[in-house]
C-alpha cells in the first residue's frame, strides 16, 4: 500500500483567505471550530497555528487519513478532537465532544489528494488498482460492484447527472455488454473501455475521457451529494450567532446545493403580501462574500488543484426556534 509523507504536502487550497474569512468568529478564548473534511489535517494546523485558544473537531470517513490526521496534529495535544464519519453528522459530532454550538464550520469538498494518489484505492485512471472509490473502505459498495449490479439506465443516470459526460448512454452500454464477457474489476479496465468509446481528438479534448466517468462513480459510491445536501442546513444550524460557515466546492454539482442552500438561508422568508417583516421570518444567514470566489491565478499557478475551486462563506444571524 503506498505510504504518504504528510509532512511533504502542499498548502491546503485558498489557505489564507479561509483564514481572514473565519477569523473575526474565532477570536473568543474558548472558540470551537468544526473542520467537515479533516482529510490529513492541513487546513486544522494552520488555524490551531494561528489561535492558540481554538479547539478543532475532525471530521472525516476515511479512517486512513484521521489517522495520518492524528500524527500530524499530535503536537496540538487535547485542542484538537476527532470523529469518524460523514459530515452530514456534524450534530453527533459536536455532540459527541461536549458542544452544543460552535463558532465556525469549513468544508473543504471532493476527495482529497491522498485519496487520489493511492494507488490502491481505485480513485484515479492513472494508475491500474482495484475499482474501490469508497473513502471508507469498511462500508457501502465499491465501484466495481456498482458497476456490475446497476442497470444501464442506471449507470447512464448516474454519468450524465455526476459527471455531466455528453456520452454517458454510449459508455453504459458498452459497461453493460462488456460486464457480460468479464467483471470489470479495475481502474485500467474501465478507463480502457471508456477510452474506446469516447473520442478524443488531440489539441481539443480536455483531459482524460474516463474522467468524467470516474468523478461520477466516485460521487456515487459515496453518495457524496446526498450527504452536502444534509450537511449544508445541519452545518448552518450548529453555528452560534456570529458563527461562520465557509465551504470549498470544486465541481459545479457540489457549488450548486452549497449555493441554494446558503442563498436560501440569507433570505427573508416573510410572505410578499406582508408589509413587514416578522422576526421569525429574518434570515439566518448574511453573506460574507458575494457569489463564489475563485483562486488567484497565483495560487493555481502553484497549487493546481484550486484552479477549479469555489468559495462561499456566511455568517449566522440569528437563532431558529
Amino acid at each position: 500500500m503506498n505510504t504518504v509523507n504528510v509532512d511533504s504536502l502542499h498548502e491546503p487550497v485558498m489557505l489564507a483567505r479561509t483564514l481572514e474569512l473565519l477569523s473575526p468568529a474565532l477570536t473568543g478564548n474558548s472558540a470551537v471550530l468544526v473542520d467537515c473534511t479533516l482529510g490529513l489535517g492541513g487546513h486544522s494546523e494552520s488555524f490551531l497555528r494561528a489561535f492558540e485558544n481554538l479547539t478543532i473537531i475532525g471530521i472525516d470517513r476515511d479512517r486512513s487519513a484521521l489517522d495520518l490526521a492524528k500524527k500530524r496534529l499530535a503536537p496540538f495535544g487535547e485542542r484538537v478532537k476527532f470523529f469518524h464519519g460523514t459530515y452530514d453528522q456534524i450534530s453527533e459530532a459536536i455532540e459527541a465532544n461536549g458542544c452544543k454550538e460552535v463558532a465556525a464550520i469549513l468544508m473543504d469538498l471532493g476527495v482529497s489528494s491522498m485519496q487520489i494518489d493511492n494507488a490502491d484505492r481505485g480513485f484515479a485512471y492513472s494508475f491500474d488498482a482495484p475499482l474501490d472509490m469508497r473513502m471508507d473502505v469498511d462500508s457501502g459498495i465499491t465501484a466495481a460492484q456498482l458497476i456490475a449490479t446497476a442497470s444501464e439506465a442506471e449507470l447512464t443516470r448516474i454519468f450524465r447527472d455526476y459527471g455531466e459526460e455528453r456520452f454517458a448512454a454510449k459508455i453504459a452500454s458498452e459497461l453493460a455488454s462488456s460486464r457480460g464477457a468479464a467483471p470489470i474489476v479495475s481502474s485500467k479496465q474501465l478507463a480502457s473501455i471508456i477510452s474506446n468509446v469516447v473520442p478524443f481528438i488531440p489539441g481539443k479534448s480536455s483531459g482524460h475521457p474516463a474522467k468524467r466517468v470516474f468523478q461520477a462513480l466516485r460521487i456515487a459510491v459515496n453518495e457524496e451529494l446526498e450527504i452536502l445536501e444534509s450537511a449544508v442546513p445541519a452545518a448552518i444550524d450548529a453555528l452560534a450567532v456570529g458563527g461562520r460557515l465557509l465551504v470549498l466546492s470544486y465541481h459545479s454539482l457540489e457549488d450548486r446545493i452549497v449555493k441554494q442552500a446558503i442563498v436560501s438561508a440569507s433570505t427573508s422568508s416573510a410572505p410578499l403580501e406582508l408589509p413587514f417583516e416578522l422576526p421569525e421570518h429574518a434570515p439566518v444567514l448574511k453573506l460574507v462574500v458575494k457569489g463564489a470566489e475563485k483562486a488567484s491565478l497565483e495560487e493555481i499557478a502553484s497549487n493546481p488543484r484550486s484552479a477549479s475551486v469555489r468559495l462561499r462563506a456566511a455568517e449566522k444571524t440569528r437563532k431558529v426556534a
